[in-house]
């Protein structure tokens, strides 16, 4: 992922540097492992561990020649170690190292996530819990519809974030796991207690059966799950798109002081930043693809999933990494024209409430058709003429038949349309926790 969209903390996990040293981590905990179980010298690991080293650079100039960054990187960490180096990689594969340091580096961009999810959480809750009563047009097709709230919309946001944030934390745990079982996953060298022994010091699962290699399927599912978290995201910053174009004004991105907006017209103030995330988003729905394609590999393994992982895993991470950091600072900072909402609600003239007459006449008895029937002539009209909805009803002999004027305007009632909105809150706040 270009810098541009990448921030610090995540990138600094996917560097060369952080990968080594990773594999490093693993190569070390089985020397500890083994030396316990008795299978090498305690005293050589000691000398390991206290002189293992590498040069990222030293390690480019072996690969080079040798052409396999396993034996690289071993043979670089052994020019720093001595002989001792020789129980290094003892009766491992390099997958053993590779797939179970994957699942370290993974683990901690997770971690990243997870925290950035939370944000997102926190920002949505906070901002719908402050608009719960604000009331804006609910709108279907892109029409009018009914009345909802602002609060509302932000809520149904909340929710999904936080089965996003379940779903998250079962596609890590399924992902990160290690195998420390050999060529094709029969431990041929050593006991199977040494791979669960070295995977709970590492603080990861370990695969229960391998080939050469932790199954893909888990990677993939993984991946998916970041872009159905990333496809979230793109539809609440299409939502808010929507509402800041210039013809509804609802809600606006903060413009700092001395933002410009466009090179060619000075007034512009554009939802960029949301846009970004909509762009992310189908960036990251693209790698859920190549993931799904490096499920299916030849017997044991083959390593066309290598080439693949080295660029969708860190890039998927790092741009929802992204994406999350900066819709959070959005919510949190999102202007909200609350007026210009209840205008827009207004605006419609009364036909917003066309669905509380339909079912307030049906109450009183009439057939659903020909209540929709007096209805809709009315509406119809007033759409088509300018007309207020409202005192057109108020003036219909045949609706007068069936309902008082008292009756006629708590169905315009605002207050009526919206009287539920706290106990939605309150359940779907209770049935799932606050957070």
């Amino acid at each position: 992922m270009i810098e541009r969209y990448s921030r610090p903390e995540m990138q600094a996990l996917w560097s060369e540097e952080a990968k080594y040293r990773r594999w490093l981590e693993v190569e070390i905990a089985v020397c500890e492992v083994l030396a316990e179980a008795g299978r090498i010298p305690s005293r050589d690991v000691e000398k390991i561990k206290a002189k293992a080293a590498f040069d990222v650079a030293r390690i480019e100039a072996i690969e080079r020649e040798v052409r396999h960054d396993v034996i690289a990187f071993l043979t670089n960490v052994a020019e720093h170690v001595g002989p001792e180096a020789r129980w290094l990689h003892y009766g491992m594969t390099s997958s053993d190292v590779l797939d179970t340091a994957l699942a370290l580096q993974l683990r901690d961009a997770g971690r990243l996530l997870q925290s950035g999810v939370e944000r997102v959480i926190s920002a949505l809750l906070r901002r719908a819990l402050e608009h719960r009563r604000t009331p804006i047009v609910g709108r279907t097709h892109g029409i009018h519809a009914e009345p909802t709230t602002f609060g509302m919309k932000l809520l149904v946001f909340h929710e999904e974030m936080r089965r996003n944030r379940a779903r998250l934390e079962r596609a890590l745990e399924d992902a990160c796991v290690g195998k420390i079982s050999g060529a094709v996953g029969t431990f041929g060298h050593f006991d199977p207690r040494v791979e669960e022994e070295v995977c709970r010091r590492l603080g990861i699962g370990f695969e229960p059966v391998a080939t050469q290699v932790v199954q893909r399927d888990r990677h993939a599912a993984l991946v998916a799950t970041l872009a159905v978290l990333a496809s979230s995201l793109d539809k609440f910053a299409v939502e808010l798109r929507h509402l800041a174009r210039t013809e509804v004004g609802e809600v606006e991105e903060e413009f700092g002081a001395g933002q410009k907006g466009s090179s060619a017209m000075p007034h512009k103030r554009n939802p960029w930043r949301l846009e970004n995330v909509s762009g992310l988003a189908r960036v990251v729905r693209g790698y859920a693809v190549s993931a799904l394609e490096n499920v299916a590999l030849w017997h044991e393994r083959d390593i066309s999933n290598s080439s693949v992982e080295r660029i969708v895993l860190p890039d998927a991470t790092l741009a929802l990494d992204f994406m999350l950091q900066r819709f959070a600072q959005l919510v949190e900072t999102l202007v909200v024209h609350a007026e210009r909402m209840r205008a827009n609600l207004l605006s419609s003239r009364g036909l917003v409430f066309s669905g509380q007459l339909l079912v307030a006449l049906a109450a009183q008895g009439l057939s659903r058709e020909e209540a929709y029937g007096l209805v809709q002539r009315q509406a119809m009209e007033a759409f088509e003429t300018g007309g207020d909805f409202e005192a057109r009803i108020l003036a219909d002999k045949a609706i007068a038949k069936v309902l008082s004027q008292e009756e006629i305007r708590r169905v315009f009632s605002l207050d009526e349309a919206l009287r539920h909105v706290d106990a939605i809150f309150e359940r779907t706040l209770r049935e799932g926790g606050a957070g």
